[in-house]
């Protein structure tokens, strides 16, 4: 934890440690820019035309954030962005939550996909021998639960915020640009519905 600031001073930054064990918060609404978008997602079906919306967007080093918490569509996100990538060589493959085995990875046209949920990791010790800081550079990476990564993520990751509604299965989904690429991506990107 860090200390207590004497009066009159700022109170020193938490350390990369405080940092990596808060807890995830749930998405916010962003200003709706270039480089913050919101999308209201009304159903699963919804949920899955947002991925296939973006993965021609997407190509080896960019990094995808997906946080929120259980149940909120996180990994019916990524298995819908993963199959459309494999479907553009005509494969079709099951594509489970990597809940367990930590990290799968996926060849497809578009590059190699790496898809890691890090919910039961602690912190950014504990990735350390997963991979991921090559991937970043080389495939396409989803994370679920990036806040276990604290400072590893990298900066110009675009980060999907799941949020559920109150309406059943609807969700909004906060989305941010790390940077200039990604607010493009979102420039991009069709509303819900829009064909």
């Amino acid at each position: 934890m860090t200390a207590a600031a004497p009066a009159g001073l700022a109170a020193p930054a938490p350390s990369r440690q405080d940092r990596a064990m808060q807890p995830e918060t749930p998405a916010q609404d962003p200003p709706q820019t270039a480089a913050c978008r919101r999308f209201r997602l009304p159903d699963e079906a919804a949920t899955r035309a947002f991925a296939r919306a973006l993965r021609p967007h997407l190509r080896p080093g960019d990094v995808i954030a997906l946080s929120g918490p259980i149940g909120a569509g996180k990994t019916a996100f990524a298995r819908a962005l993963i199959q459309d990538a494999l479907a553009l060589t005509g494969d079709v493959e099951d594509v489970p939550s990597p809940s367990f085995t930590l990290v799968q990875t996926y060849r497809t046209a578009q590059g190699e996909i790496w898809h890691a949920d890090l919910y039961r990791l602690t912190g950014p010790r504990d990735c350390d021998e997963l991979g991921l800081e090559e991937a970043f550079a080389t495939a396409i990476t989803l994370i679920e639960w990036p806040d276990r990564l604290g400072a590893e993520l990298p900066a110009r990751a675009l980060a999907l915020g799941f949020a559920p509604d109150n309406a059943g299965a609807a969700r909004t989904v906060a989305a941010r640009a790390g940077d200039p690429r990604g607010a493009a991506i979102l420039a991009a990107l069709p509303e819900p519905g829009d064909a």
